[in-house]
């Protein structure tokens, strides 16, 4: 270190030995140094705080000082200088030197700067979204009557329905009964905090809607008749009462949900009992559930409101607002949809609520099969379509549920836009030849079901579309058409039957007048043999004999006999065949079991299934079985071949242990195997048959099926003749028999003839009488 003195030497550097030279008393130390003890030392200008200002830092140095900014300041100046100080802050947002991530913001400080939220939103701590909105809405910032409504960084306050915002940010109510319209001429208006009502005159009811206008209430459509079911009329009773209650001076409203399950409690009873038999009956039913819907569907509280019971299935849109509602609505049950607009539902006039309900009745396609009345618009419509078919032959039948469609608009029997109904059929059948869809609706006024304003849009074997101009209790309408028998078919059937005839008649004289081969299994084939004669003579004269009701029953009763009948003997002749192998050679069945089995049980089916059900003999096409009736045939027949088939595998087993065992009977068993060969293939035959005649007599039977039909029934008893006559060897010997004892009469009396006439001609020449003879 080194003290500066002035130029003149009166005072002495400070070597670097230590020794300094005093400076005299009468000179002075250049700027920066004072003297101290007459030496010139360094002055620290930094102890005053006050020469570089706030914000900055002092440096001393040998005779002056500098200053310098702290960090986040500079100059304020641009003549700062060391011995001039004041700095002033830097704003790094504004500049924007600042790093701040996401949606922060800058805010800048004294010599530095902060990143924090905006206005509404708080620090979250995550690094993704740092920034949370903050909603005001949990502290009271809204007036009274008022509700808070948060937005990003925001809020706003709006006013309760019924109220409107003063100068000053209230809320205050709005008297709505100043517009004299609001509630229409039929009830007075009442004022509410932010509300009114409407107070319905007698005879008018909003259906507990108080802001809704009062339409007029007609309880007697709930009027209650003598000849009425008591279920149906203890149903009216309670609808009558809560329609009484709505029209009244109070204006009562019961729950709508109640009164739809006991409206669903009581249609289930008169559905479930099958009180519904007449078309009169079902007019009234259909109507009450159609006023009991308008009645329930405006009170529900529900917007859609579904219920099923046993017997029911319904679903119930329900809209309440001061507009008229716009758009579609798509209503579904388990058996149909219903799809139409809110428009169409609202129609001219909107009282402030709307409703729209679908019905559909599981059980009422069966209870209704008893009055399946046609309109004959229907009927001449359907015949301009099928004009190959007569009328009278065609037969209907409902191939889905009956469903119901109510909306809110009491005009409905014109609407301006048709509605669509889907409908599940009941029976999967495609439309063919002889099957035909139409979409209908019960009309109540003529009781029979019609097809006027409904059209079939579409329709496949599952379902069928429908498009209709009007609302009612709809369904749809299977009309079965007969098929056509062609020329060809018509001729194979009867000379195939005229064969079968005459084989069946000589099997019958070879096993009644044929001694060799007598015994039980040939009796049985006998009376086989009449059965089948009988069952196809009757076939071949009664099978169309459809004009006359009780005729017809007859032939359909006698076939139903004498078919299961030789299915019967066929099921004997298995037994016996069982008995002969099993049990012991030789054995026979007693005549009078075999006449039980044979003739008794057929007998027996029959009777018991005529008596059940009378009507199931004789169709509009054929003397035969009704479709379903058809169990009481093809049920025994399938015992029986299932019976048979099973002693016949029994059999072949045990043959087959008798032929290897050591010492068998071959000629006897042979015998066995020939007859039991026979008659497996004789259940074939004629079981093969009635599996084509199946699908021949329910009309679903294509061209090839029929064909099938025909020409194993044709062949029936051709291939018995050829099975147990011309295949059997003591039957053979014994047509050779008879046919050679036939001719040997014809040669013998053509011998005769022929000696005689010799004789007398040539009486004169005896001598050649003899060899005349021998020539002949």
């Amino acid at each position: 270190m080194s003290v500066h003195v002035h130029k003149d030497n009166s005072c002495f550097s400070l070597s670097s030995s230590g020794f300094f030279l005093l400076c005299s008393e009468s000179r002075e130390c250049e700027d920066g140094f004072k003297i101290i003890n007459r030496i010139c030392v360094d002055e620290d200008e930094c102890v005053s705080l006050s020469l570089c200002g706030d914000n900055a830092q002092c440096f001393n140095i040998p005779g002056s000082y500098y200053c310098t900014c702290d960090k986040g300041f500079r100059p304020h100046t641009p003549n700062f200088t060391a011995t001039t100080g004041q700095c002033e802050d830097i704003n790094e947002c504004f500049e924007k030197t600042f790093v701040c991530s996401g949606d922060m913001v800058c805010v800048n400080t004294i010599g530095s700067y902060n990143c924090s939220c905006h206005q509404g939103y708080y620090d979250s701590g995550r690094t993704d979204s740092p920034c949370a909105d903050v909603d005001e809405c949990l502290s009271s910032v809204c007036a009274v009557h008022s509700s808070c409504i948060n937005t990003p960084g925001s809020f706003f306050c709006t006013c309760y329905p019924g109220f409107h915002k003063l100068e000053n940010g209230t809320c205050e109510d709005i008297n709505e009964c100043n517009d004299p319209g609001i509630c229409g001429t039929n009830a007075e208006c009442i004022n509410r905090p932010g509300s009114y009502r409407c107070k319905c005159h007698q005879g008018y009811s909003n259906y507990g809607n108080d802001p809704s206008k009062c339409i007029k209430m007609n309880c007697d459509e709930f009027k209650i008749e003598a000849d009425m079911e008591e279920k149906l009329k203890h149903l009216l009773t309670q609808l009558r009462k809560s329609c009484e209650s709505l029209s009244g001076p109070d204006g009562g409203r019961q729950a709508g949900e109640e009164l739809l399950e006991n409206l669903f409690t009581s249609t289930d009873e008169l559905l479930l009992d099958g009180n519904i038999t007449d078309g009169e009956t079902l007019s009234q039913f259909l109507d009450t559930v159609e006023n009991s819907m308008r009645l329930i569907g405006p009170q529900l509280k529900e917007p859609v409101t579904r219920m099923e019971t046993h017997n029911t299935f319904a679903e119930v849109a329900v809209t309440r607002n001061q507009t008229p509602p716009t758009g579609s609505v798509i209503l579904s049950t388990d058996s149909a949809l219903f799809n139409t607009s809110w428009e169409t539902v609202v129609g001219k006039s909107y009282p402030g609520f709307a409703f729209v309900a679908l019905v559909s009745y599981k059980d009422l396609d069966s209870s209704s099969h008893q009055f399946h009345k046609i309109s004959r618009t229907s009927q001449e419509q359907e015949s301009r379509e099928r004009s190959d078919v007569k009328k009278k032959h065609v037969t209907y039948q409902l191939n889905s549920k009956v469903a119901t469609a109510v909306v809110s608009n009491p005009e409905t029997k014109q609407l301006p836009e048709p509605v669509t109904l889907v409908f599940t059929h009941t029976e999967e059948r495609a439309e063919s030849g002889s099957v035909v869809y139409s979409c209908v609706f019960w009309n109540e006024a003529e009781g029979v079901w019609s097809g006027r304003g409904c059209e079939r849009a579409w329709s496949n074997s599952t379902h069928t579309g429908c498009s209709c101009s009007h609302l009612s209790s709809f369904a749809v309408l299977m009309a079965l058409y007969p098929v056509q028998d062609t020329f060809e078919l018509v001729l194979i059937t009867r000379v195939g039957l005229v064969l079968s005839l005459v084989c069946l008649f000589l099997c019958i004289l070879t096993f009644r007048f044929c001694r060799s081969i007598q015994g039980t299994r040939n009796s049985i084939h006998l009376h086989l043999c009449v059965c089948l004669f009988i069952a196809d003579l009757v076939f071949l004269c009664g099978i169309s004999s459809t004009h006359n009701r009780v005729a017809c029953a007859i032939v359909a009763g006698l076939l139903h006999f004498f078919f299961l009948s030789a299915f019967c003997w066929m099921l004997l002749e298995g037994v016996q065949l069982y008995r002969m192998v099993v049990l012991v050679f030789h054995t026979t069945l007693k005549h009078l079991y075999m006449y039980a089995v044979g003739y008794g049980v057929p007998l027996a089916i029959v009777i018991i299934s005529a008596i059940s059900y009378p009507r199931g003999y004789g169709t509009d096409r054929h003397c035969w079985l009704s479709l379903e009736f058809m169990w009481s045939f093809f049920a025994p027949v399938c015992i029986i071949v299932v019976l048979n088939s099973f002693v016949f595998v029994i059999t072949v087993w045990k043959l087959a242990e008798k032929f290897s065992s050591l010492n068998p009977d071959l000629s006897n068993l042979r015998n066995i195997r020939g007859f039991t060969v026979t008659a497996v293939a004789q259940l074939c035959v004629l079981g093969g048959m009635w599996v084509f005649g199946c699908f021949l007599f329910q009309h679903e039977g294509t061209q090839v099926l029929l064909y099938l039909f025909t020409i194993l029934n044709s062949l029936q008893g051709a291939l018995i003749f050829i099975m147990h006559c011309l295949l059997s060897k003591p039957v053979r010997e014994e047509y050779c028999k008879l046919i050679s004892r036939i001719c040997s009469h014809k040669e013998k009396k053509y011998s005769e003839f022929s000696t005689n006439l010799s004789s007398n001609s040539q009486r004169p020449l005896r001598s050649d009488q003899t060899t005349g003879e021998s020539k002949i």
